[in-house]
Parts: C-alpha cells; sequence; structure tokens
C-alpha cells in the first residue's frame, strides 16, 4: 500500500469542518441513537467536540440488549476494531484498533468509564468488565494522536464507556442460553428536584464453552448526583464493585484442536482466576461564569487478581506453571478549566495527577499434572512492591476565525516517577524520561454543510510498565528513552444522502524506540522504530424509519523500520506480530412492523502472522454472522433471541509459545464458540 499523507495534509489543512459541527459532527459518525438532553449529551460534546480525529460514538439502542460474555466485545460493532479473543476465564481478551494489537506486549489504547482513566498497571483493559449492556449509555471512540487530554497509554488513542445518569426508569434484562448460561441485569434510575441517584445489579454464571471453562461473576454499581437551583455546579458520587471467579480452559497444540475443538488439557485441570476490582469517583462540575467553566474528577481504582495458569505440558524446567498475583491501587484526579474568550477563540487547560501503589508476586510450580498450585512454589519469581507516579497537563486552543473554519493547537506535557523494591533487597527508581512533549495541531473544514474536510497531526508516548528492569534502574540496567509516536490523519466526512453519513480516512503512525513489554511475564523486546498506516472506510444509514444499515473496512498493516535483529536475523521490514491487514463490519436492522426488529451484523478479522520474524504462517482470521430477532409483548415487555455464529463457522485466536522456554516452539489454539443462541426478557417499569 502506497500513498503520501503530507499532500493530502496540506489540502486539508486549506479545508477541514467548523461552522457545522453541530448538525455535521465534524468528524463524529454515530451508530444507533444517543439522547443529547440534559446532562448526557452535554457529556458527549464535550468529550469529542474538541477532538478534530475520526471519532466513533455507539448508541444505547445497539448496547443494551447485546448478549457478551465480557463488555469488551460490544466494541465488535464499532468500525475498525480489533478483537483479540483469547478466551482463557478471566483474560478473556481485549479491543485495539489502528493496528496495536491486543497480545499484551504494546498496550496501546487508553480506556475510561465515566472519563475515569481504567486501565491497570501495564495498560491492559480489565477494569471493562466492571461495566455491563444495560449499564451503558454510549461507548465513544476517539482514534489517533491528537487528542490531548490523556496520556499514559493512550498511544494510538482511547476508549470511554459513559453510563446511564440521572433518569427515572427500572430496567431489567433476563438471559439464558448455550452452555447453561444465565445472566440478569437490573438498572434503576430516580431523579427529583437537585437530586438524581442510579443503581446497578448483574450477575452472570455461564458453564463456557469448553471442559474447564465455568464463569461466575457480578458487579454493583451506585451514582449519586446533586445539581444547585441553577443548575451550575454539579456535584457526584459514582461507586463500582466486581468480582470474578473463572475457570481457564487452556490453550491447545494442532493436534488437540484437531482431535475436539471443546477438550481442555488435563494440565489445566488447577487452572483458574480470582478477581476483584473497585472504582470510587467524585465528579465535579462547575459553571464559574458565562464564559469560564471549571470540571474535575477524583478517583480510586483497586484492582486484586489471583492467576493460576499452565502453559504447556513440556516437562523440564518450572516456568510453565505459574501462580500470578496483582494487587495494584490508583489514586488520581484529572481537572480541566475552559475560558471562552471571545466568539473565535476558547482556551482550555487541563491538569491530571495519578499515584499508583502496587504489587506483583510470581510463583513457579513443578511438573505435574495437573498443576499442583497447593505445594510450595519451586521458584518466586517475584515478589515486588513499586510505585508509579504520573504528572500531565495540557494547554490547547479552539480558534474559529471564519464560520466554517476551526483551528485547534495543542501541547501536553507528561512525567513520571517511581520505586521499586524486589523480593533480593535491590530498589531501584523508574527509568528517569524527563519531560515527554506531546505538539498536537488539527484543522477541520466545512466545504459545504454537507461535507467537512479534517486534518490532524500529533505525538503520542510509550513508557515501559511492570515492577523490576528495564522499567526501573536496577544496577547495570540500560536507560530507555519513551518511543515517541507521531501520528497524522487526513479525511473526509460527507452526507451522501439525508440520513446517511460517511467517513474516509486515510492515517499514518510512527513510533521510535516501540518496546513488546510484557510486565507479567517479564519479557522485554525492542523493536525500534515502527510504522502503521492504514485506510478506513464506513458508512451509517438510516434509509427509512424502519431500515438502517451500516458498513465499515479498515485496511491496516504494521512493520519493523529498523534493524533490529532477533535470534540473529534482522526484523526490518517484518509485520509486527498479531496485527490483522483488515478488518470488516456489515450490519442492519430492520423494525418490520411495531411488534417485530430483526437484526443482522457480519464482521470479519484477516489472518496475521504470530512470530516476530514471520516465520510460522499466518493464523486466526475469521467471518463470522449473529442475527437477532426482538418482539415487543407490550409498551414495557420485550423478548428477543440472538444466534451467534449463525454459520456455525469455526475459528481461533492463535499465539506462538516460544516466549519463555525452548523445545516447545509451536502454535497454540484457542478455539471461538460455534453456534450459539440466548433468548431474553426486557421488562421497563
Amino acid at each position: 500500500m502506497k500513498y503520501e499523507l503530507v499532500p493530502l495534509a496540506v489540502l486539508a489543512a486549506l479545508a477541514s469542518t467548523g461552522s457545522h459541527a453541530e448538525e455535521n459532527g465534524e468528524s463524529t459518525i454515530t451508530l444507533g441513537e444517543v439522547q443529547v438532553d440534559g446532562s448526557a449529551g452535554q457529556r458527549l460534546q464535550a468529550g469529542s467536540s474538541s477532538v478534530l480525529t475520526s471519532v466513533d460514538v455507539l448508541g444505547a439502542d445497539r448496547i443494551e440488549r447485546q448478549n457478551v460474555r465480557n463488555s469488551w466485545e460490544l466494541l465488535g460493532q464499532m468500525p475498525g476494531i480489533q478483537l483479540t479473543e483469547t478466551r482463557q476465564g478471566a483474560e478473556s481478551g481485549k479491543a485495539t484498533f489502528r493496528a496495536f494489537n491486543g497480545e499484551g506486549y504494546i498496550n496501546g489504547i487508553k480506556t475510561l468509564i465515566d472519563g475515569v482513566p481504567s486501565n491497570v498497571n501495564s495498560g491492559n483493559q480489565r477494569f471493562i468488565d466492571m461495566v455491563f449492556p444495560l449499564d451503558l449509555e454510549y461507548i465513544e471512540v476517539v482514534r489517533g494522536t491528537n487528542d490531548p487530554r490523556y496520556g499514559l497509554h493512550n498511544i494510538a488513542g482511547n476508549i470511554n464507556f459513559v453510563t446511564r445518569q440521572g433518569g427515572n426508569y427500572t430496567d431489567s434484562r433476563l438471559t439464558y442460553g448455550s452452555f447453561n448460561t444465565r445472566e440478569v441485569q437490573l438498572a434503576v434510575g430516580r431523579e427529583s428536584g437537585n437530586f438524581a441517584q442510579n443503581y446497578f445489579l448483574a450477575k452472570q454464571y455461564s458453564d463456557g464453552y469448553r471442559e474447564h471453562d465455568e464463569s461466575d461473576k457480578y458487579s454493583l454499581g451506585g451514582k449519586w448526583f446533586y445539581t444547585d437551583d441553577e443548575g451550575l455546579m454539579k456535584l457526584g458520587l459514582v461507586t463500582r464493585l466486581y468480582h470474578h471467579e473463572a475457570d481457564e480452559p487452556g490453550f491447545l497444540t494442532r493436534e488437540e484442536l484437531a482431535a475436539s475443538r471443546t477438550r481442555s488439557d488435563p494440565k489445566n485441570a488447577n487452572d483458574g482466576d480470582d478477581r476483584d476490582m473497585k472504582q470510587v469517583a467524585v465528579h465535579f462540575d462547575w459553571q464559574m461564569r458565562d464564559d469560564l467553566s471549571l470540571s474535575n474528577k477524583f478517583y480510586y481504582n483497586s484492582y486484586e487478581d489471583d492467576r493460576k495458569v499452565t502453559f504447556t505440558s513440556y516437562p523440564v524446567g518450572n516456568a510453565p506453571r505459574q501462580r500470578r498475583q496483582w494487587d495494584e491501587r490508583q489514586t488520581g484526579m484529572l481537572g480541566s478549566l475552559a475560558w471562552l474568550t471571545s466568539d473565535w477563540l476558547t482556551l482550555e487547560g487541563g491538569l491530571n495527577v495519578e499515584h499508583q501503589d502496587n504489587e506483583y508476586r510470581r510463583f513457579r510450580y513443578n511438573y505435574s499434572v495437573p498443576t499442583d498450585f497447593d505445594v510450595t512454589p519451586a521458584r518466586v519469581q517475584n515478589d515486588d512492591a513499586y510505585t508509579l507516579d504520573n504528572v500531565g497537563a495540557y494547554v490547547q486552543a479552539v480558534i474559529e476565525p471564519i464560520e466554517s473554519l476551526k483551528i485547534i493547537p495543542a501541547y501536553r506535557v507528561d512525567r513520571f516517577y517511581g520505586e521499586t523494591e524486589l523480593p533480593n533487597g535491590v530498589e531501584a527508581d523508574l527509568q528517569d524520561y524527563g519531560s515527554i512533549l506531546q505538539p498536537k495541531l488539527s484543522v477541520v473544514y466545512s466545504l459545504t454543510p454537507e461535507i467537512s474536510l479534517y486534518a490532524n497531526w500529533g505525538r503520542t508516548f510509550q513508557i515501559l510498565t511492570g515492577s523490576t528492569a528495564p522499567a526501573y534502574m536496577t544496577p547495570g540496567q540500560a536507560s530507555f528513552d519513551p518511543s515517541i509516536n507521531t501520528g497524522k490523519e487526513v479525511g473526509i466526512k460527507f452526507t451522501p444522502v439525508d440520513g446517511t453519513e460517511a467517513r474516509i480516512a486515510v492515517w499514518q503512525q510512527d513510533a521510535t524506540d516501540e518496546v513488546a513489554n510484557m510486565p507479567s511475564t517479564g519479557t522485554t523486546v525492542g523493536l525500534g522504530e515502527t510504522r502503521r498506516r492504514g485506510v478506513d472506510l464506513q458508512v451509517a444509514s438510516r434509509i427509512n424509519e424502519r431500515w438502517s444499515v451500516w458498513a465499515s473496512h479498515a485496511y491496516q498493516e504494521a512493520k519493523v523500520r529498523s534493524a533490529f535483529t532477533a535470534g540473529g536475523q534482522s526484523l526490518a521490514g517484518n509485520e509486527v506480530f498479531a496485527t490483522p491487514r483488515h478488518i470488516s463490519n456489515l450490519g442492519t436492522d430492520y423494525q418490520f412492523d411495531q411488534a417485530w426488529r430483526f437484526g443482522l451484523q457480519a464482521r470479519a478479522q484477516g489472518d496475521y502472522y504470530i512470530d516476530e520474524l514471520n516465520e510460522q504462517g499466518k493464523f486466526g482470521g475469521f467471518a463470522v454472522l449473529d442475527a437477532s430477532v426482538e418482539y415487543t409483548l407490550s409498551p414495557a415487555a420485550s423478548v428477543d433471541l440472538q444466534v451467534k455464529n449463525l454459520t456455525d463457522r469455526e475459528y481461533e485466536y492463535v499465539w506462538y509459545d516460544n516466549f519463555f522456554w525452548g523445545g516447545d516452539d509451536q502454535p497454540m489454539f484457542s478455539p471461538a464458540p460455534g453456534r450459539t443462541a440466548y433468548v431474553s426478557l426486557n421488562l421497563k417499569l
């Protein structure tokens, strides 16, 4: 794929949207319906109005009736989202985009819940599991490098899961389906005068598709918000609690997969996970004057995990049989101040501070089938206590010199500090990254009310995470510079006919000093310079009041550009492993009459290399079709049937097990379920 971005960027700088932001959404495309009245609409506008990049919003009507085992799966409906479906109990998978894979080595996506940072230390997205579909108001995906609001983990963009706030409702959903899956969700909202309160309860149990695949989890949530009489100040408290116990069926060799897709090897009979997560946040918004507004969030996140895992039956050594325990606590705040200085200029500044107090323990066990995790471990690999502190600040200006043009320059700075204590008495400081500078620029121009051109350029960064070297400067450890990602994008959003939104975007993202870093295994591989680039095409259309369709296709590639060597061989020109070349979506909803509604959705991902040298072949591609039908019994009740993987397509997640030991190098498979069905009863009181 050959194309030049610079001439297009110049063109878009001369012509990109502004005056039709409210009606045209600038560069944003919305799937489904999002309520724009009250606080919800204000939060949506604040989240995306100053981000002139490819933004997608998934509305509640496309979320609340979805049957998913994990909430990250909801993102499979959205354009260009890669789903890495590992399906190992609580370690179920991840959603990524812009050619950043979901293996856990380069965690390039910032995740938020109601605008609160919700990544664990490594950057993984485990806090997402706390939210369930019935509690979600919308999901917003911001792609690219020009969003100055966030620093840590915001390499390729961010995902914000926004939950329901305010309103008067009592909604419930009861589900039964394949593998003895049982789920109940209850959402309650009460709003009177100046006070609003929302509560949520969810419980899900499933035997799982494979042997030794049982999962049992629950989530509780409460939100309380007070608004003053003038509607100028809002103060709120949000709390969440989550518990999950799950078996892990383990990965299969090629021969084991051919023999049975549902089996679990006897070696994994004791594998499983016990996970607890908590989140508490205080929200404070104040319209100080007509031209001055303040927004603050103070939060506390807690993540405790006890995972027992066996990777292979290889009898030599104790590396494949591990118990990993995390205990992470994050406290922080985000604040922003916006000043409307004139009709054509708005200034905004923001500050975030986060302190992490973390512990990580990893134990190795001797060979046994199944692994005996009750005996004294053969080796203590990690017993670490470490901190990570981040202070970040940004400024930006929204300049509208003429009605149809908007220019947004921005600048962000991040600094990091931290210390670690290791079991051998070694204490070390975090790598000194200095001030990480991130200039950004966005331009959008409205050619007509129906056509908007936009362009952006910006820098983001990657730092090493984890509890040991090379993230921390232990004796003899070489220093690492932060990996700087420079991204650029040009796009056009247009309305070819009423009710239809379409967007075409071309993007490229270059990184220096990129590192494949997995803290849980102590694996660090320097990739050097990398280049990711692609083309995104998408369209969403409401053909009439009954019928809507949407489609998207993302073509992408991620390659190593420097001459880094692995095993004496150069990686230059090789593709970054586990990155499919294409991701596609196609869907339709049809409201037959007042009672019946039908839906179809197809999604596909291409094959990908599973090793750095690109020598083991390509795996993992799939194309699946989901179908749904809903019948309305009354204004307060409906029932729906969903069939996943309607054509019973066989596909699987695949990885290459050469990271820890020799002698067992081969692809390892985690098969996806075949055709499954779920029936649900929905009640709205």
